[in-house]
């Protein structure tokens, strides 16, 4: 009982990252403000998040060395630091974690110079998987 009372001090004290698996409504509420930026429609931008997060704030994957995280797999090699690679350019100055909760600003923040520096070609699933043919990607309900 006793190791049980550090636990629970340690939960209220660092609550856990608050995460989200968004719909693909939710999400398009969401980036509304994304649509056409860098010439990107809201449809294109929901289906290459799905292809590449699954439209979970939590995705991590590991990819030859880097690290890619959150919803927009926002890499640790040039966009945001963490504790791989300490070197990284950090161009959006930022920790890599944060694009692990729920609040999007900060990832929409990044995601907008990405696509000002490297374009959409960035999210290699958008150019097969997300150029065309996108009315499932459509929200009926903004």
């Amino acid at each position: 009982m006793m190791s049980f009372v550090p636990l629970l001090l340690v939960s209220i004290l660092f609550p856990a990252i608050q995460a989200k698996q968004f719909t693909k409504c939710e999400l398009s509420q969401v980036l509304k403000d994304m649509a056409g930026y860098g010439g990107i429609t809201l449809p294109e931008f929901i289906c290459t998040i799905f292809h590449i997060s699954g439209y979970d704030t939590q995705t991590i994957v590991d990819n030859n060395g880097s690290t890619e995280y959150g919803l927009f797999q926002i890499s640790n090699k040039y966009w945001c630091r963490d504790h791989q690679i300490p070197q990284s350019k950090n161009t959006c100055d930022i920790s890599c974690d944060k694009f692990l909760d729920d609040d999007l600003t900060d990832d929409m923040i990044c995601a907008k110079k990405i696509l000002d520096s490297e374009g959409i070609g960035y999210w290699p699933a958008h150019k097969p998987l997300c150029s065309e043919k996108l009315e499932q990607w459509l929200c009926e309900k903004l």
